[in-house]
């Protein structure tokens, strides 16, 4: 049998993390090449480039710089573009990562050229219909072959929605992405470049669209996080488009640190020695409990409902903490290792998704 061709798309800084972990697996199994396509969604170095450096990500084959733009336009500029790559490279199936644009372009630009889809982190809902993020991973899982969840609680969700067939239980390959950044965390200097070694400090980061395209929203979650500086130095690393929102709208910022977005190891190693984490990202709230530190999720709902449940996270206006325990369902370090074989297993007898569905 020949060996099996993957294409993978990403273009966002989440997606990066989870590439890095997926890459490295394809690449000790022997028999699976990969054709890693960058969109080019997230194309400043300090959301981009530096993921590559730090995390051994091999270059792109295809960079298609798609950048600017409303939702639908980059949707459908990067349909047109993945389109032509897909024909060109003629893959035997494509895998996309997380609930961005660029999952949501990749996913459809397969489907329609019916080629399976493997989608990496499937079966997360938040359950609010105003997120984008929340569409494409609906969108994605319905068109999807293989669902590689990375909990049991997004095996439970697509089953409620009527999906069965091709879905497993993988674990988390950001996890596995932690463990291999691990023994590089003591190279950052990023403590001494803000000046907050030896203090107690916490992390904050804001760059969701419902915070950050409205003004009320954006200044609520300001005032928020400049409370908290009476109790510890809060550090910002700020997102483009949250900081021209910012400076848009005058909003003060008092004693918060801000910074310019860190790279994953500066990143890690900033949340390593946190006492807390405020956010509205996704995997955001998933890290700060692989370092054990508690987070306040700064939206009305999460879809990591187990770090909830496990009382490392809370919503921000939500109850206070419950009772903490350590979560079974992210897996031992090994998700990449076992989504790989899933792939593999099925590109060897793709039927078996079928007889699933039947069964």
């Amino acid at each position: 049998m020949k060996g099996m061709r993957l294409l993978t798309v990403v273009g966002a800084r989440p997606q990066f993390v989870k590439a890095a972990a997926m890459s490295r697996a394809m690449a000790a199994h022997g028999e699976i090449s990969e054709i890693l396509v960058h969109t080019g969604q997230h194309f400043d170095p300090g959301l981009s480039r530096v993921f590559f450096d730090e995390l051994q990500i091999p270059e792109p084959s295809v960079n298609l710089g798609i950048h600017a733009g409303s939702h639908g336009e980059m949707t459908g500029r990067m349909l047109e573009a993945l389109e032509r790559v897909m024909i060109a490279e003629a893959p035997d199936l494509v895998v996309v990562p997380g609930d961005t644009t660029s999952t949501l372009a990749g996913a459809l630009a397969a489907v329609k050229l019916h080629l399976p889809v493997a989608h990496l982190e499937a079966g997360l809902r938040s359950f609010n219909r105003c997120m984008p993020e929340e569409i494409n991973r609906v969108l994605a899982d319905h068109i999807s072959t293989l669902l590689l969840c990375t909990t049991e609680t997004a095996v439970n969700n697509l089953r409620c929605e009527g999906i069965v067939a091709g879905v497993h239980h993988v674990g988390d390959v950001m996890y596995d992405a932690i463990l291999f950044a691990a023994r590089s965390l003591g190279r950052s200097r990023v403590l001494d470049r803000l000046g907050i070694t030896g203090r107690p400090y916490a992390v904050a980061t804001l760059h969701r669209a419902e915070t950050t395209d409205d003004r009320q929203a954006l200044r609520e979650a300001v005032a928020y996080l400049k409370a908290r500086t009476g109790d510890y130095a809060v550090v910002f690393p700020v997102h483009p488009r949250t900081r021209d929102r910012i400076a848009a709208w005058e909003l003060d910022l008092g004693e918060i640190i801000t910074c310019d977005p860190l790279g994953y190891l500066d990143m890690h190693r900033l949340v390593q020695s946190a006492v807390m984490v405020f956010t509205d990202s996704g995997g955001l709230q998933k890290e700060a409990y692989f370092h054990r530190v508690p987070c306040v999720t700064m939206r009305s709902e999460t879809e990591w409902v187990e770090t909830v449940a496990a009382g490392w996270n809370r919503l921000w206006k939500g109850p206070d903490y419950l009772p903490r325990h350590d979560i079974a369902a992210y897996g031992d370090g090994h998700a990449a290792v076992k989504a790989v074989e899933v792939i593999f297993d099925y590109f060897r007898c793709p039927a078996k998704v079928h007889f699933i569905l039947s069964s």
